[in-house]
Parts: structure tokens; sequence; C-alpha cells
């Protein structure tokens, strides 16, 4: 099966359901499905040929669903890349993937024909992620991949054909892009949103579009959940909510669950280069607080001797793209042909199996001779008085091997309480020994803290208080 051949079905299904709404604009399926056979046959006039890359640089638009599923019908792979990012990055990402067109905006280039369909393991999609070291790394997909990984998330999910999915999330962000992968397969309305920046939008767009599926990281939760007098307002539609990106904190978990009482949270874990990972069933969260569940439907996951998580599956990448090197890094490939994915995470298990993130597995600090988990300072600190974003890192100190640093956002923290919370709640050598106060902590477009932009100092906290140097 082929992302083409699903919109394909769709449409022959049920033409005039709607498929895409944004901005005032609607198209049916079958109005998408022209649209797309528009977009292919100008591309292929253009001069785009089967296995070429078309760079998708939109923001979530009709047009944009319309460009992906435009590439993909002229026989292409798209390459989604962020609307908002710096020139400089998209002139590189680009020429990285040699890409044979960019799609700003659509165009009424003139009829091409495309070409027939492409096979299931022709290359469908470049997805590019930040590694470790900042540098952009792109992971290709092909259609078999991406096909079968949305396939299991609806399956868990329970998606269904009348769901109306709202999506703030961008589209060149693998959590955002699924959600149209997904609504195409299962022949579901996708309502598109710019962003986050203005949450009663979202709220409005609930009640109007009669949305009964909502994703979100936790800055999508925060905002929301911020809002006077959302939990009393009635909204029936509203039966599936998922968070990925981060872990929520179990306070979180129960105000999201306080305000949208009525629907089931999912909580997530995946990774770019293979999607999704694992889920937490909403039965399960109040069992298992701060779990990410057991592995997707047709996958399988295990723990390394060190406690990296493994994954095995027909949805792991073929690797990165012109970067044989890094990939070799990330996947092997056992004697039986089975692809492993090094997710680069350490985990823990309990008695039964279900998951729970501890840290990144080069996050690790090592100070005074013992192991620091970030997360476990983070989650502490969390719970301080003014404290609303914690990020946690090891720096180099002469004595100590490595400190523990943290840099927050809240209103204005107290580093007087803080020492005496961290005192009551953390190890002595957990300790942070300088607190890095901020405005705001810097977010990625996916809407993760970016933590390589604090590590970068490329982010100025506005006020740093003295150093704490716990005794």
């Amino acid at each position: 099966m082929t992302l083409s051949a699903d919109l394909a079905a769709a449409a022959d299904r049920h033409p005039d359901h709607e498929a895409v709404v944004a901005g005032g604009a609607r198209l049916t399926y079958a109005e998408f499905q022209a649209a797309v056979d528009a977009c292919a046959g100008g591309l292929v006039k253009a001069g785009v040929q089967r296995g070429d890359r078309v760079a998708v640089v939109m923001p979530n638009s009709v047009e944009a669903a319309v460009a992906i599923y435009g590439a993909l019908r002229a026989g292409a792979a798209f390459v989604p890349l962020p609307h908002g990012a710096r020139p400089d990055r998209l002139k590189r990402l680009v020429a990285h993937s040699a890409a044979a067109a960019v799609l700003t905006e659509l165009a009424t280039l003139g009829a091409g024909e495309p070409p027939d369909p492409p096979g299931e393991s022709e290359l469908a999609a470049i997805i590019y992620t930040s590694g470790s070291t900042g540098e952009p790394k792109g992971a290709a997909f092909a259609h078999r991949q991406m096909t079968f990984v949305a396939g299991s998330i609806v399956s868990y999910l329970g998606l269904e054909g009348d769901d109306r999915i709202l999506c703030p999330l961008p589209l060149s962000h693998t959590y955002g892009l699924y959600h149209l992968i997904m609504a195409v397969r299962q022949g579901a309305t996708l309502v598109l949103e710019p962003g986050l920046a203005f949450p009663g939008r979202l709220v409005a767009a609930l009640e109007r579009e009669r949305i009964t599926f909502l994703p979100g990281v936790p800055t999508t939760w925060e905002m929301l959940t911020s809002l006077p007098g959302l939990a009393q307002r009635p909204l029936p539609h509203l039966r599936t909510l998922t968070n990925a990106g981060a872990a929520l904190t179990v306070e979180q978990v129960a105000r999201v669950r306080a305000t949208f009482g009525g629907a089931r949270l999912f909580s997530m874990y995946g990774q770019t280069e293979c999607k999704r990972v694992c889920y937490l069933p909403p039965e399960e969260l109040d069992a298992r607080p701060g779990s990410v569940g057991k592995a997707i439907p047709g996958t399988e996951i295990w723990l390394a001797p060190d406690g990296e998580l493994m994954v095995s599956g027909p949805h792991v990448m073929e690797g990165y793209w012109n970067d044989p090197e890094a990939t070799a890094a990330k996947v092997t490939v056992t004697a039986d042909g089975r692809r492993v994915l090094h997710t680069g995470d350490l985990f823990r298990a309990d008695a039964d199996d279900f998951l729970y993130f501890v840290s990144r597995k080069d996050d690790i600090i090592k100070s005074r001779g013992e192991k620091v988990a970030p997360p476990e300072v983070e989650r502490a600190l969390l719970l301080a008085p003014g404290v609303s974003e914690a990020a946690v890192f090891g720096v180099p100190d002469r004595l100590l091997g490595q400190a523990v640093v943290a840099h927050l956002a809240g209103p204005d923290p107290d580093p007087t309480a803080l020492r005496r919370h961290c005192a009551q709640h953390l190890e002595p050598h957990m300790i942070p020994r300088d607190f890095h106060v901020h405005p705001a902590l810097p977010r990625t477009h996916s809407g993760k803290i970016d933590r390589a932009a604090l590590k970068a100092s490329r982010c100025e906290p506005s006020r740093v208080p003295s150093s704490v140097t716990p005794s």
C-alpha cells in the first residue's frame, strides 16, 4: 500500500466527505484528489521526475496538504520543512535533500501527466530532525514504512472515518504530519490551525468544527488548561486527546482531564526515525503515572543491558539521507533481516513491562561519582513555587567532574526557596549548583524545550541569581 493509494481509496469511498479544512477553505475528498492531481501535473510539467525530492515550505494550510500529496502523486518524495525556519537553514536543507523543486505556494503550472503510482518500497519522504549535535539529519522513509505506522496508530487510537481532527502542530514535524496521513487513511476530516499563538482560536475551532480528536504537546495543554472557564464549556463531540513530544507531569495530566473530562487521554512516545514507539492506554493513567506504556501494534521493543530502548518493526526508517555513518550508528540489521533502532533514550520498566523514561543516554550527568538523570531533577523543580518550566544540564566542573545546572522559567522563582525545596526533594548530588532564570525557555518548532539553544548559550537569561552550591 502507498500513501497515494490511501488518498485514491478515500476519494472513491466517500468523495463528498470533508477532507481538509483550514483558514476558511474546505475540500471534500473528491476536491482534494482533484487538487492533488493538478499539483502533480504541474510538478511533472516543471520537470519533476519519479524518485525526485520536492521540498514543501508552507504553513499549516489546505495548500500544504495538497502539496504533500501532489509530490507523492508525481512519483516524488516530499520533504516537509518548517515554514518559519531561517533562510540559511532552509537553503542548507534544500541543498542537502537535493530537492528538484521547492513549493512555497500553489500556482497553476499547467497540465502534465503524472507517472504510474510508485511502489511501496519507493522513497516517500525525508523528514529532518536535529540530533544531539544540533546538526539536522534527514530520516528517509519508504511508503510501506509510513503506511504501516499510520495503520498501527489508527488501530490503537480507534480513529474512524467520522472523526474530525484539530491539528495546530506543524506538518513539517512528524507528530503533525501523521495526522494528515492518518486522516486520509481513514477518510476522516483534518482541521488545520496555524499554531498555538492564539489558544482562543483553538477553542473556537473545537466548538465550531465539532472536533472529536485533539493532539497536543505539553505546551498545548498548558495553554488550554490555563484558559478561564474552559472546563465549564460543553465540548460534547471531543472524545480523544493525545500527548507526545515530552511527557506530561502527574499534575498536568490531572489538569487536562479536569478540563476535558469527557475525553480519553493517550500518553505516547516516539522518535522521528520510526514515528511512534509506544503508548499508554487511558485506563492505565492512574495506575501507572509517568509511564509511556508498551509497544505499538506490530512492533517489538526491549531494553539493552544499559537501559537503552531498542525498537524493531516495519516502521524503522530506511536510514539518514546521504549519511551512512550516522545511519550505522542508529540502525543495525540482525542476521534474520530485522531492522533495529537504537533510540539513545534510557528507560526503566515496571513489573508488567510498562516503560518509564529516565533520560537521554548522552544527557546523563556524572557528578561526585554519581549518575544524575536530568528529568528526575526537572520533575522536582517543577513542583517548586514559581517554576513553570525547567531544563537541567551537566557542565564541566574541576571538583565535581560535572555540575548540575538548571534553567528555569516562571513568575520570578526565589533562589532561597529553591534551595530549600531542592534540599527536601533531591539527594545532595542532584541539587543544581546554579539556577538561571529566563522569562521563558526557548522552544523548537515541535513545541519541545530547545535544549540545544540553551546548551549553546544562544538564549541569554534575563536574570542569573547567584550560584547555589549544595553543602
